[in-house]
């Protein structure tokens, strides 16, 4: 009989990861006795995955808000900072704000709106349709945005985030100004001295201050990119995929990983004859359709991964060939055509027709996200995902 199942991602349990722990031994060993216990094979373009959140942990990648504070203290000199397009997220930027307020003695805040770059609203776009306002072209107070829209709250977390953040702000002691604003360039009327917190469009945000004006322009990206006092700290991304830890400390996106992934797969490899896919993960890239919010609020999918995960998908569409090329065929006769057009397919579809339809985005955005559902983000307790049968197509057996 042809065999049934295509792909299968499974969550693995894994013992609580702390600081100093050996990540490569635990998820070779979790993996290993996983496939024991339930009675299957490690197979070969195996896909291994592990949450960024262990890999930081096992690094003990982390920093507290007063690291943070000396950071923003040493580059913009402890006065008035614009502080531009935050998300809005009591567990991704809250902390990270405690601690730029505590290094300045005045924080502009200026977010941008209807929503943060993640897609968190602040008002919906009918409130804006209804009040007459352009987000793209008028700059509002605190003042006017209260008069026009009052006290929104998140329709997710119930919180008011500018009454929040503000409140953030003053509990560290800086005085706070709140503007709205979509336009980089309008913080420059406050201060020349910024601090852009966006996260998949900073390039272009840098770019704008630095050509407008702005004397003292840093991402949160610049921010922790080195120890400061024996600090975790990320050179590539600083501040930028962190989570908070406890009230007074933030975990860093992991650092250094690629050495990981190769560690494991050479780890499995010896221990099962088998050359496996490894990778790290963190947000799934995919957006809920009712509350619109991105998932994707850290710098990138995957930090580290073995080359196996390079490129994006060649496939096929097979109700396109259905319809298309065999529409006359049926049956066995239909099954043995569509299995012969696959076996023929070019190294590169981009650009075919029976290609159309199919997903163009990377392998390790697509496999990250699936490893983001099949792990979720509470209780469940696997960190670590074993996905079978990925590059599998119509054809194997």
């Amino acid at each position: 009989m042809s065999r049934m199942i295509g792909t299968v991602s499974r969550g693995v349990r894994a013992p609580i990861i702390r600081s100093g722990d050996n990540l490569a031994e635990i998820v070779t060993s979790s993996v290993l006795e996983a496939a024991k216990s339930e009675g299957y094979e490690i197979r070969n373009r195996d896909i291994v995955a592990m949450t960024e959140a262990i890999v930081a942990r096992a690094q003990g990648n982390y920093a507290s808000v007063d690291d943070i504070a000396a950071d923003v203290r040493a580059k913009f000199g402890g006065d008035t900072v614009g502080v531009i397009f935050p998300i809005l997220s009591r567990n991704r930027f809250a902390i990270c704000l405690k601690g730029i307020a505590r290094g300045a003695k005045k924080i502009v805040l200026m977010l941008s709106y209807p929503s943060d770059e993640v897609g968190n609203h602040l008002v919906s776009l009918d409130a804006l349709d209804e009040k007459g306002v352009d987000p793209y072209r008028d700059v509002l107070d605190l003042k006017k945005y209260r008069e026009l829209f009052g006290y929104e709250k998140h329709r997710f977390t119930g919180v008011d985030y500018v009454e929040y953040y503000e409140s953030l702000i003053r509990g560290e002691g800086a005085e706070c100004e709140i503007i709205f604003a979509n336009n980089p360039k309008a913080i420059l009327d406050y201060t020349k001295k910024v601090l852009y917190c966006d996260i998949h469009t900073r390039h272009r945000t840098a770019k704008i201050l630095k050509a407008n004006g702005g004397e003292t322009v840093y991402g949160l990206d610049e921010i922790l990119s080195e120890s400061v006092n024996g600090s975790g700290y990320n050179r590539q991304y600083g501040l930028l995929g962190s989570n908070k830890a406890t009230e007074e400390q933030v975990k860093l996106f992991p650092r250094d990983c690629q050495s990981l992934v190769e560690d494991i797969q050479d780890r499995i490899l010896k221990a099962t004859g088998k050359l496996v896919e490894v990778m790290v993960y963190g947000d799934g890239a995919f957006k809920d359709p009712v509350g619109k919010i991105w998932e994707l609020a850290d710098p990138v999918v995957s930090p580290a991964y073995t080359p196996g995960l390079e490129g994006t998908p060649n496939e096929l569409k097979l109700k396109y060939l259905a319809d298309n090329d065999f529409a006359a065929l049926s049956g066995e006769e239909l099954k043995a055509a569509i299995k012969k057009e696959i076996e023929k397919k070019n190294a590169n579809l981009v650009g075919k027709m029976a290609s159309e339809g199919t997903t163009p985005r990377r392998l390790t955005d697509l496999i990250g996200s699936l490893c983001d559902l099949t792990s979720g983000s509470g209780d469940k307790g696997t960190p670590i995902v074993h996905i079978q049968g990925y590059f599998d197509n119509y054809t194997t057996e």
